[in-house]
């Protein structure tokens, strides 16, 4: 299976988006590149950009490869990217609602009940409430992959707490510090105002009761957390307070930060803390990571939390197959990006179906991230596949299949020169009383030859993605 290079796609010549890039870098010493791929690292370890992984105890902070070429995409491809995520994010956050309040889409028999019922991620606290403005998912990380020219699919939709950001706004700050005369040659749309653009959304959803400008923070874990880097970041860069669950309590009604001088009322929390943590009095009692007593405050509309609680349930990946049904259901139209074919191992035929070309599919864990617990068939020994089976066997409803899609592909930088490598791409979403797609996202590169494994974790790197102002 031949992947489409978005560079060079065939002999035919250089496509169009990478045509300014291409006569740059056939301008530039090999030795000069090397020296900047350095440069780039050394920045990146300066500015201790760094991801924890878990379960290895020689190597709790890694670095995340960078490569200095970039992946560019066209203002009409975009443009069509755009109003697809659009449209996605419109019907999601009316499937949240609806499956907490009125769960007509159920009444319908589009999804079947047992799916939300039996639903880990799926919240009975959350009946009834509505959250300010009516907005569940603030911030949505969309995973796209791409086949060919004009053929985009969403992998998955990342609904809950989405990281990556900011790796997006380092890369480019990083390659605006290396290559300043690129971008002077080249227009391409920003990316900076993330950071600005998040806060804004972010107070245009604050309660409803709350008059005036609202306080804000970010919940972190902690540093122990993979992803500590970015809260810490985005708290720096919008100017907000990040706190722990232990800097916070309830007080007269709302919740509070402790400061120097003394407490002080928060009003919108983006939280990047799992909902199984958040309140220690309403989910997991052992949670030292959550505020005890938020959900009374949230309930009662004094603080605006940021995913809402119970958005998991629109990223769940057996929800994802039925996303085309979704779309369709609250926007009266087809989805404008397709679904990957997916194939619910819940179902028996199905189950068998899977079971007997593994070889083929990649499989995955319903609630899984990260690329952990998964199954990549075609890579996969027999062994490999053979204890795959026995898992699914003995828990079908976690897993879902999807074939092995033929990742396109752009260059990176290594020693020989140009060479293509499988790629994703992540853009951010911001929902508040509008829909704002920042023009690029994080795309995620499988720096091993013939890998379709783009996640860091799994030894991925990233890139700066460039859309071109035309």
């Amino acid at each position: 299976m031949v992947a489409f290079d978005e560079m060079q796609p065939d002999q035919s010549g250089i496509r169009h988006s990478y045509a300014a890039y291409d006569r740059w870098w056939q301008q530039q010493d090999p030795a000069r590149l090397g020296e900047k791929m350095r440069d780039a690292e050394r920045v990146f370890r300066k500015t201790g950009i760094t991801f924890a992984v878990y379960g290895e105890e020689e190597a709790a902070e890694r670095l995340i490869p960078f490569d200095i070429v970039p992946r560019i995409l066209s203002g009409a491809e975009w443009r069509r990217l755009t109003q697809g995520i659009e449209q996605r994010v419109q019907a999601l956050n009316a499937f949240l609602d609806d499956i907490y309040h009125r769960q007509e889409i159920l009444r319908a028999g589009r999804i079947p009940k047992r799916l939300i019922a039996e639903n880990d991620a799926f919240l009975p606290e959350m009946i009834g409430v509505r959250p300010p403005a009516g907005v569940y998912t603030h911030i949505i990380g969309t995973d796209i992959v791409r086949t060919g020219e004009n053929e985009f699919f969403v992998l998955e939709d990342n609904a809950r707490t989405p990281s990556g950001v900011s790796y997006m706004l380092e890369n480019r700050e990083t390659m605006m510090q290396l290559f300043p005369e690129l971008f002077q040659k080249i227009r391409v749309r920003p990316v900076e105002n993330y950071p600005q653009l998040l806060r804004q959304s972010l107070a245009a959803v604050r309660p409803e009761n709350l008059r005036g400008t609202p306080t804000m923070a970010v919940l972190t874990p902690g540093s122990y957390n993979s992803a500590y880097f970015e809260h810490a970041f985005l708290a720096d860069q919008m100017g907000v307070e990040l706190v722990e669950g232990h800097d916070l309590r309830v007080v007269d009604g709302h919740v509070a930060m402790r400061t120097t001088e003394g407490y002080k009322q928060i009003d919108v929390l983006y939280r990047r803390v799992d909902d199984a943590f958040l309140d220690p009095l309403t989910f997991r009692p052992d949670s030292a990571l959550g505020v005890p007593g938020i959900m009374d405050v949230y309930r009662a509309g004094n603080i605006t939390i940021a995913n809402a609680p119970g958005t998991g349930i629109a990223d769940d990946k057996a929800i994802y197959s039925y996303m085309p049904d979704i779309i369709e259901f609250y926007t009266g139209r087809k989805a404008i990006l397709q679904n990957i074919q997916t194939f619910r191992c819940s179902e028996p035929d199905t189950l068998k179906y899977v079971q007997e070309n593994l070889k083929d599919l990649v499989v995955k864990e319903v609630h899984g991230s990260g690329g952990y617990g998964m199954l990549v068939g075609p890579t996969a020994t027999k062994k490999e596949r053979e204890t795959f089976s026995k898992k699914l066997a003995a828990n079908p409803s976690n897993y879902i299949a999807q074939p092995t899609l033929s990742l396109s592909t752009c260059p990176i930088m290594t020693e020989a020169g140009l060479s293509p490598r499988h790629v994703d791409l992540r853009p951010f979403v911001l929902v508040s009383d509008k829909i704002q797609i920042v023009p690029g996202g994080l795309t995620r590169v499988a720096l091993k030859q013939g890998s379709l494994v783009v996640n860091s974790s799994q030894g991925g790197g990233t890139k700066d993605t460039w859309v071109l102002d035309d």
